[in-house]
C-alpha cells in the first residue's frame, strides 16, 4: 500500500528529530571520550570536541600501569555482583510478599517502607551500627546497609499486583507452595521488571564509592571508583601546589576526570545490550487464555 504524502512528511519529520535526538545524547559521551584523549593544553583553552587534539594516552597508560587500579577493578566486579544479587533476592521476596493482599499486616509493613523514604538513621548512628555489628573492612558493610531500595520494591510491587491471579490459583491447585508459585510461576514472567531492577542495581553499586571510603581501611580493599576518587583529588591538589614541572601530572589533572568517566561507564555500557532485550512490554501476553 502506497503512503500518502502526509505519512511520508511525517516519516522524514520523523527521522529528523530522532537524528536529532540521537547527536544530542551521543554528543557528551563523544566530548568526554576525546578529552580524555587528548593533551591538557588543548583541554585547557576549550578546544576540544568530538575528536581528540594531540593524541595523548598518558593517563590511561598510568592508571593501567598501577597494580592497585586491577585490584580495585576487581573488588568493583565482586562488590556489584554480590550487593546486587543480595538486593535482588531481598527485593524480590519483599515485594511479592507485600504484593499478596491476604498478607496479615500488610499495611503495616508497606507503611514502614515508605517511613525509610522520608526518615533515616543519619551517618553516625549507621556508621555505629555497620561497626558494631563488626562489618567494617568486609563486602557486607557495602551489601547490606543499603541492600534495599523502597523505590525499586514498589515498583516491584505494582508489577506483581498485576500479574493475573489466576495463574497463582493454579499453581495452588497442581500442589504448588508459596515459594514454588514465586520461583515457577511468577519469576519466569517476570523477566523484565527482574532485569530492570538489575540494571537499577548493579548501577548504582558500580557508582557507589561512598560505604567503601567510609567503612573500608585498606586501600586494597577499596573499589575502583575510591581509587579514580584518590586519583583525582591527588592530581588536583599537586597542580594547585604549583607542581605544573611535573608534565605527567599536569597531563593527568587536565583529563583524569575524562578518563575517569569512561572507565566507570564503559562496563555499563558492555552489559546494558545484553539486558535491553528484556526490557518489554507484554511480557504476559497470552500466559492467561480465556
Amino acid at each position: 500500500m502506497s503512503r500518502t504524502r502526509g505519512e511520508k512528511i511525517f516519516a522524514v519529520v520523523n527521522v529528523v528529530v530522532l537524528l536529532l535526538a540521537v547527536a544530542i545524547t551521543l554528543y557528551p559521551f563523544l566530548n568526554v571520550l576525546a578529552q580524555s584523549l587528548s593533551s591538557e593544553k588543548y583541554i585547557d583553552f576549550g578546544d576540544v570536541t568530538i575528536w581528540p587534539l594531540g593524541f595523548n594516552f598518558d593517563t590511561y597508560k598510568i592508571v593501567a600501569s598501577d597494580p592497585t587500579f586491577w585490584i580495585n577493578y576487581r573488588n568493583t566486579v565482586v562488590y556489584t555482583v554480590v550487593s546486587t544479587a543480595v538486593s535482588m533476592v531481598l527485593s524480590t521476596m519483599f515485594a511479592y510478599a507485600i504484593s499478596r493482599k491476604d498478607l496479615r499486616g500488610r499495611g503495616f509493613f508497606i507503611g514502614m517502607a515508605l517511613v525509610t523514604m522520608l526518615y533515616s538513621g543519619g551517618l553516625i548512628p549507621t556508621y555505629v551500627l555497620v561497626n558494631g555489628l563488626g562489618l567494617t573492612n568486609t563486602i557486607w558493610a557495602i551489601a547490606l546497609p543499603n541492600a534495599i531500595s523502597v523505590f525499586n520494591v514498589l515498583v516491584m510491587k505494582s508489577f506483581f499486583e498485576n500479574m493475573p491471579r489466576e495463574l497463582e490459583e493454579a499453581a495452588a491447585i497442581d500442589g504448588l507452595s508459596t515459594y514454588g508459585t514465586l520461583l515457577r510461576i511468577v519469576l519466569p514472567l517476570s523477566k523484565a521488571v527482574l532485569a530492570t531492577m538489575v540494571l537499577f542495581y548493579a548501577v548504582a553499586n558500580w557508582n557507589s564509592w561512598f560505604p567503601a571510603f567510609l567503612y573500608m581501611d585498606h586501600s586494597n580493599l577499596y573499589p575502583v571508583t575510591v581509587y579514580l576518587r584518590n586519583l583525582i583529588a591527588g592530581a588536583t591538589g599537586a597542580q594547585d601546589a604549583g607542581a605544573s614541572a611535573d608534565s605527567n601530572l599536569t597531563q593527568i589533572s587536565a583529563n583524569i576526570k575524562a578518563v575517569t568517566m569512561v572507565l566507570t561507564v564503559l562496563p555499563i555500557l558492555f552489559v546494558y545490550p545484553f539486558i535491553q532485550r528484556y526490557f518489554v512490554s507484554g511480557v504476559m501476553l497470552g500466559s492467561v487464555k480465556g
